[in-house]
């Protein structure tokens, strides 16, 4: 596991939008814009199990997250690595992402579905920054 710099954590605490680039059975790139938070070193992201991320990420766990701040679109933070699931049937990771980028207390959209909400844990192996 590699850190992330100093210079870029902040860009990873704010609500900043990130990308999320996992494999296909294909073997072609699969695409997510995502909601991130870190712990530590670790990203994380809230999705619902059996999604195609998820689904994706079980098969083949590496992965890479993209973040650019919305100030400075010309920056960014490329964090490479693997993904492990965990549960988050507390809902915990979902509403606090839900609270820091849209002023809600709670996430509702998984209101009256059977969605399961896991977590991504992405350990980083390599992190590359542009910042200008």
């Amino acid at each position: 596991m590699v850190a992330i710099p100093d210079e870029v954590k902040p860009w990873l605490d704010a609500p900043e939008f990130a990308v999320l680039a996992t494999t296909l059975p294909s073997g072609r790139p699969h695409q997510a814009v995502v909601w991130v938070a870190r712990d530590g070193d670790d990203l994380l992201i809230s999705t619902v199990k059996g999604r195609r991320k998820h689904r994706n990420l079980e098969a083949d766990p590496r992965c890479s997250v993209i973040v650019y701040p919305k100030d400075n679109p010309y920056s960014y933070v490329e964090v490479r690595g693997t993904a492990e699931v965990e549960d988050d049937s507390e809902r915990e990771l979902i509403d606090r992402l839900c609270q820091e980028y849209t002023g809600n207390d709670r996430y509702t959209a998984d209101d009256g579905t059977d969605n399961v909400r896991i977590i991504l844990r992405i350990h980083p192996e390599k992190v590359v920054t542009l910042i200008r």
